[in-house]
């Protein structure tokens, strides 16, 4: 059932709500002029229904429940005042849309780039990404991933503490300001993917238990109670979330969402709301003539979630795979505690590489339990795989990116493994040419002792993991504007200091890996074969498609290291070295060891620079 204030036209507006243990309901509607009370009626499954006439788009609006006190829409499509305020009532059709001829590209083309509408322009707005768009689309993206939008406390905000599902953040621009930016998206042919949260709301102006039991205490997240999918009176907290994913495609044309930590999803049910979601979505894009993916953010390593529902899975498009990350990530710092603990070899980054996850049902040190089982029947465009995302970075105490923490030749490094991995790369916002702010976890609740709260919560979390130093406070305005990009960094020229060269530098590099990444990219596992150097920390890519031959030589360790295991007969022309003094902002870079032209013969070892990627191709 579609829920909410949906306007149909000629000033008429249908009204439906769910509050089951209600006695009475009526909306409060502030005219131009004057207030009225309209009442609703109730139907058999809870539902409150009712058509005002004489009301316009923008018209605020509460529901009085059982004659005691007002309350804004949990189902809310526009909350201009915050999220104390009153809701507001939008026209969906009267967005003049200009991407009739757009196609979401097939989930394999996709290149993401995530970010976060706040932090990536000094505005902090919608339409303030759209003139920086162009150069996204240069870079060699396909698909922008928009953090959590809707409606959240204050100006600023991760987005994962939003308590209005369907309402789009005042600060940012509301529904305009996103349909806004999402058309231009298209019209630039970028798709546009938005994180969506359905495992819990946040803490203040989170009314829903107001209207009906949205929550239940048969499971506990991170966060509080988990959201009501399988206890009494859960068909309708179940419709409230397949009609907002429906509500994201259809109203604001959005062509993939990503599901946050589905595995703090709780349902037992025997059709869980993933599968029904998956369905549901499933079954919309059919019946529309589009292309919609679900992605999954989880850390399960469970390859049911990719698998058709007609095999048992839950039929999901693609999902995270945090061991890329930690993997490479532990091999490059050096970082052994909390869940790197279980990486930092090589065997685990060439597990990954082979099988979309390093865990595949294995005993994990950190977790003290076996984790994940096996994905080798899946394609390679269901992983999303990336160096740095807003977790990975924000839940740092001092929010400090990869490369605060690792030298120059090794992010290039990083990014050819990222880049020329077999699967989907995601690039965290500013990481193509080194941002050198930090992201910060920030937040903005009214409220001081919740801030407070928020803040003592996060500091016991770092010490778990045996983390020292007092993190920024959280809800410090400045901790907010340290976050913002530096997006003018990579556009200085070569007669700057090296030290500022090497941000140009990195985005041109991580332009030419993207270009390069649509030549050799394989096309299923068949085409892959990964070998390994453990003590040397050298591994090698190799890709065997209909057109070439590739080879990937990775080098993790900081010396210069030879590869001495077999290398597959011919001649093989080097394409990429990251040790080329063309990647350098130093003039004095010494020369690459690895040769331009090799013609492999038994016992001739290849020679690589320290933290060194090196691509040869030979062609059929």
């Amino acid at each position: 059932m579609r829920i909410g204030a949906t306007y149909l036209g000629d000033d008429r507006c249908e009204f439906t709500l769910w509050a089951p243990a209600c006695s009475t309901v009526a909306v409060k509607i502030l005219g131009e002029s004057e207030a009225h009370l309209m009442s609703l009626q109730r139907n058999a499954q809870g539902y409150w229904q009712g058509t005002a006439t004489q009301v316009e788009p923008g018209t605020r609006y509460g529901y009085l429940l059982n004659d005691d006190k007002i309350y804004p829409d949990p189902v809310s499509h526009w909350q201009p005042d915050g999220v104390h305020g009153l809701s507001a009532i939008v026209d969906h059709g009267a967005f003049a849309w200009t991407d009739e001829a757009w196609k979401n590209p097939p989930l394999e083309d996709y290149l993401i780039y995530e970010l976060h509408v706040g932090t990536f322009t000094p505005e902090g707005t919608f339409d303030a990404l759209i003139p920086r768009l162009p150069r996204l689309v240069d870079l060699g993206v396909r698909a922008i991933e928009l953090m959590p939008v809707a409606q959240f406390p204050g100006h600023h905000n991760w987005g994962y503490d939003g308590v209005y599902l369907y309402a789009v953040q005042n600060s940012y621009g509301g529904p305009d300001g996103l349909k806004r930016i999402v058309d231009a998206c298209h019209q630039h042919g970028l798709a546009v993917i938005l994180d969506v949260v359905y495992n819990h709301l946040g803490p203040e102006g989170n009314y829903a238990p107001q209207f009906a039991p949205y929550f239940t205490g048969k499971y506990h997240t991170p966060w509080g109670k988990a959201m009501n999918y399988d206890d009494r009176f859960s068909g309708g907290v179940r419709n409230f979330v397949l009609q907002n994913a429906l509500y994201w495609i259809r109203d604001y044309h959005i062509d993939a969402l990503r599901l946050d930590a589905i595995q703090t999803i709780y349902d037992c049910s025997a059709r869980s709301i993933l599968e029904e979601l998956a369905e549901t979505v499933d079954h919309w894009a059919q019946h529309n003539n589009r292309r919609v993916y679900l992605i999954a953010e989880t850390d399960n390593n469970d390859a049911r979630i990719l698998r058709p529902r007609s095999s048992g899975g839950l039929g999901l498009n693609a999902q995270w795979s945090d061991d890329f990350h930690h993997s490479i990530h532990a091999l490059l710092t050096g970082e052994t505690h909390g869940y790197f603990q279980d990486f930092g070899d090589i065997k685990s980054l060439a597990q990954c590489l082979e099988n979309g996850f390093s865990y595949t049902g294995q005993f994990s040190t950190f977790r003290q339990c076996h984790r994940g089982n096996s994905a080798s029947d899946r394609p390679l465009h269901q992983f999303v795989v990336c160096l740095q995302n807003h977790d990975q970075v924000g839940n740092r105490i001092k929010g400090d990116r990869l490369n605060h923490l690792i030298r120059f030749e090794a992010q290039k490094l990083a990014a050819v493994t990222l880049l020329l991995s077999p699967y989907l790369p995601l690039l965290f916002m500013g990481q193509e040419y080194g941002d050198p702010s930090p992201f910060l976890y920030f937040v903005d609740h009214s409220d001081p002792q919740l801030l407070t709260a928020v803040h003592q919560g996060r500091k016991r979390e770092f010490a778990t993991l045996h983390l020292k130093g007092e993190p920024p406070f959280v809800g410090d305005r400045e901790t907010f504007e340290q976050s913002k990009l530096q997006w003018d960094l990579q556009f200085l020229g070569t007669e700057s200091s090296p030290e500022k060269r090497v941000f140009p530098l990195l985005r041109n590099f991580y332009r030419h890996l993207i270009h390069l990444r649509s030549t050799i990219r394989p096309q299923n596992r068949q085409e892959i074969t990964v070998e390994f150097q453990e003590s040397e920390q050298l591994l090698l890519l190799h890709y065997q498609t209909p057109q070439q031959h590739s080879l990937i030589f990775l080098n993790f360790h900081p010396q210069p290291q030879h590869w001495t295991n077999p290398i597959p007969p011919g001649t093989w022309q080097k394409i990429l070295d990251s040790a080329d003094r063309q990647w350098s902002p130093d003039s004095h870079s010494p020369d690459p060891l690895a040769p331009a032209t090799i013609q492999t013969s038994p016992g001739v070892p290849l020679p690589l620079q320290g933290h060194n990627g090196v691509v040869y191709w030979h062609r059929e």
